[in-house]
């Protein structure tokens, strides 16, 4: 075998062993519906890097004068994990947010959620992240808008 054959060869399978070292993903996803005088959806996501995971989901629901919403989140794996989830407003308006993140080092997995009921329409949004070391993040953003009733 030719010298350059051998280093064409020893390059492709380090390429190769880089990229399942890169082990990294996120996803998100949302749906939402609505008919005259009700509308409920939610999105949801997940991010996961090395050993680290992070997920966050919000769902809000409205009918008649009467308005639900619940989020939340968890993160597991790292050596540094947060989270956090608030919901706060009234009848005519409620917001909710998720955050979640895990970090060893510089690897992390982070995951956001919003959803808001606001005259009758819901709308959430969450964005997911994920890292390791030599390459770009990974990122998945999903949004949804029930429109307006």
């Amino acid at each position: 075998m030719t010298p350059f054959k051998s280093m064409f060869i020893a390059g492709a399978m380090l390429l190769g062993a880089g990229s399942f070292a890169l082990a990294q993903s996120a996803s998100t996803v949302g749906a939402g519906g609505s008919t005259p005088g009700a509308a409920s959806g939610g999105t949801g996501g997940s991010a996961a890097a090395g050993g680290t995971s992070a997920s966050t989901l919000g769902l809000g629901a409205t009918s008649g004068g009467s308005s639900a919403l619940g989020t939340g989140g968890s993160a597991a794996g790292g050596t540094r994990d947060t989270g956090s989830s608030k919901v706060h407003g009234n009848a005519n308006n409620l917001n909710g947010m998720s955050k979640a993140r895990a970090q060893d080092k510089g690897t992390w997995s982070d995951s956001k959620t919003h959803t808001k009921i606001h005259k009758g329409e819901v709308t959430s949004r969450t964005k997911s992240m994920a890292h390791e070391p030599g390459g770009p993040p990974v990122k998945s953003t999903t949004g949804v808008n029930t429109g307006k009733q």
